[in-house]
């Protein structure tokens, strides 16, 4: 497991990502070799030289000198204890390293301590001026507003990345997009700047495209992004598609990843019998991941198995899990073991001449159960409700698959609140106390003949523990054209006037969180957007949604809008090319997106693209 701190008490750890940056990389890369086989001593201003350390093994330091007087003989995690700064003049070794960007205090700090010898620092790594804001320190959040994006363009799959210039509702102007494409092997085969200069603009990054400006081979690896004056938020967001090519009828949507590794993933499904999993492995890092060092278990069972080979700097490879674990099959859960060193992972399955594609999610290791949500106050209803669609089911099957999401919880006590499209009640069905080594799926189509949607909640009638991170897999097929697709996602309170900690969520400043931003991109070429929008309630009593569609242009202008409302505990399958013009469509063009508003409630969403052949894609919506 890489030792390297990802969150800390303000947040995200700038940091770690100023360290992991692909160009520091190359930088601190250059630094291990010039000081192969020579010593160092590191002053550590910032507790940070443990993760500079997982990240460059090759800085591993002999002397760890601080100037806390508190940590002064505390282990120095490297089998020796911290000194003191003062003590930098006694040090023999030949090289002496200040874990700090700023060049110029070091110097100032060190400098009489130094007697004469050089002082290196991690300057060498800072990005280029012209990649930072000015004004700012250079370890502002702002300055690393990164991810990386699953990217591949063959003769079988196209990948595209949409989104849009929400920066510049937070003031951002002459925003750029830094892109680096790394193969399979972890080589760099192409790097470009894409400026977006209006605001609000629609943003795409098209494989193909990508494929034909740079003249390159078939390609399978990931994107690494870095929002060049980003404002409001760090957070980089997107849907990347990924559709068959050649008569391939493939068509899948993917969330954006999660910028900062995880421990541990869930939200994997064992595959059926007829079924290949993959789960691909991208090393986010400059550092190899040593053999065995991604594991994969039975979700809840302690039997680990790892992926038996060494995955180099920014490598991607194919896992086929079912070939680790052949005895199990679905509804059997997975869990992996990423010991930190990427980023959120795809996995893709194959089944019938067809491939889909999802992410895992997140498994937080810094929550534990909490008594309090079994004794909430009648204000916030119902509480922590996971809602998501149930299709057609004349002609969808929908499944849902509950699933622990966090390293301490034992038990899941849950239930289905089923509703139809009006918000009408349909059923209920209690599942149970689950144990954390479950393998349930509900067939929705089996307990209701009515479109709408369910809300997945807490319940707690035979005991069981709740952390409020309660998430699920859902599963969809068109049982004409046996074309599937998966999401999954998490619990929140929804639309109370009443509050508990950061519930209900909002898109920008403190709780309560009842308005709406969703961004529902259109469609291409002969593939159609919708989205199924759903109106969580966890308090009964309130009003209908207010709810406006903004139909933006690729260049950000308004081209059209129009209303909708949707009841309490009711949902509205979206669809543009039945709400709008076919003329303000074709304005709006191919980065053109719907700007889902209301200022009454917050709505929730799930969103993908149709073929018209009975192919579609399905995942969560994000706002802005």
């Amino acid at each position: 497991m890489l030792d390297i701190r990802t969150f800390g008490p303000q947040g995200g750890n700038v940091l770690y990502k100023a360290l992991a940056h692909p160009l520091a990389a190359e930088a601190l890369t250059r630094m291990e070799k010039a000081f192969a086989g020579q010593t160092i001593v590191i002053y550590d201003p910032e507790d940070t030289v443990r993760t500079l350390v997982a990240l460059y093994p090759g800085l591993k330091p002999s002397v760890v000198l601080v100037h806390d007087t508190e940590q002064v003989g505390q282990p120095d995690g490297f089998g020796g204890v911290k000194q003191a700064l003062l003590e930098l003049p006694d040090t023999e070794e030949n090289i002496i390293l200040a874990l700090s960007f700023d060049d110029a205090k070091m110097r100032g700090r060190m400098g009489k301590l130094l007697d004469g010898r050089t002082l290196h620092t991690l300057a060498p790594a800072r990005l280029p001026d012209d990649m930072i804001v000015r004004g700012r320190p250079y370890l502002d959040k702002l300055n690393f507003a990164t991810n990386f994006a699953f990217f591949r363009d063959d003769d079988q799959f196209s990948t595209r990345i949409v989104t849009a210039n929400y920066w510049s509702n937070y003031g951002s102007q002459d925003l750029r997009y830094w892109l680096r494409l790394y193969d399979q092997s972890g080589q760099v085969i192409a790097q470009w700047e894409q400026p977006v200069t209006q605001s609000g603009a629609g943003i795409t990054i098209d494989s193909a495209q990508i494929r034909e400006r740079f003249s390159l081979p078939p390609f399978m690896g990931q994107l690494f992004i870095h929002v060049i004056g980003a404002r409001g938020h760090d957070v980089v967001k997107y849907a990347l598609d990924v559709w068959g090519r050649n008569g391939d009828p493939s068509l899948s949507v993917t969330h954006d990843a999660n910028a900062w590794p995880s421990v541990r993933y869930a939200t994997l499904p064992a595959p059926e019998a007829d079924e290949t999993l993959t789960v691909w492995v991208q090393n986010s890092h400059a550092t190899t991941i040593p053999a065995g060092g991604i594991t994969f278990n039975p979700m809840g069972v302690e039997e680990h198995r790892g992926v038996d080979q060494a995955i180099g700097p920014f490598e991607t490879i194919a896992v086929n899990v079912g070939k680790i674990f052949p005895e199990l099959a679905w509804p059997a859960q997975l869990e992996m073991r990423a010991g930190r060193h990427l980023v959120r992972p795809r996995y893709e399955i194959t089944q019938r001449g067809r491939t889909r594609i999802a992410h895992l999610n997140v498994e937080r290791d810094n929550i534990r159960p909490d008594p309090a949500i079994r004794n909430f106050a009648p204000s916030l209803g119902r509480g922590f409700l996971l809602p998501f669609p149930i299709l057609d089911p004349a002609k969808f099957e929908s499944f849902i698959q509950p699933n622990p999401m966090s390293e301490a919880l034992e038990t899941l006590p849950v239930r289905l609140d089923i509703f139809d499209d009006a918000g009408q009640p349909v059923g209920s069905h209690f599942l149970g106390n689950l144990p954390r080594n479950h393998s349930t799926a509900i067939a929705l189509h089996d307990l209701t003949d009515r479109p709408g949607h369910a809300d997945l909640v807490y319940d707690f009638r035979d005991g069981g523990e709740a952390d409020g991170w309660l998430h699920a897999l859902m599963r969809y097929r068109n049982r004409e054209t046996d074309h599937a697709a998966e999401t999954s996602f998490g619990a929140h309170i929804f639309n109370t006037l009443m509050t508990w900690r950061s519930e209900p969520q909002s898109y920008s400043g403190p709780p309560p969180g009842l308005t709406t931003r969703l961004f529902l991109k259109l469609g291409h070429d002969h593939l159609r957007s919708f989205c199924c929008l759903i109106h969580p309630a966890s308090i009964e009593g309130t009003d209908e949604s207010e709810t406006v569609l903004l139909l933006h242009a690729a260049d950000g202008t308004l081209v059209a809008e129009t209303g909708i409302r949707i009841q309490p505990s009711g949902s509205y399958m979206v669809r543009p090319h039945e709400l709008f013009e076919s003329a303000h469509l074709e304005r709006a063009g191919v980065g053109g997106y719907i700007l889902i508003r209301d200022l009454t409630c917050r709505l929730f969403g799930y969103h993908g693209l149709e073929n018209g052949e009975g192919g579609f894609s399905l995942d969560h919506m994000f706002g802005f």
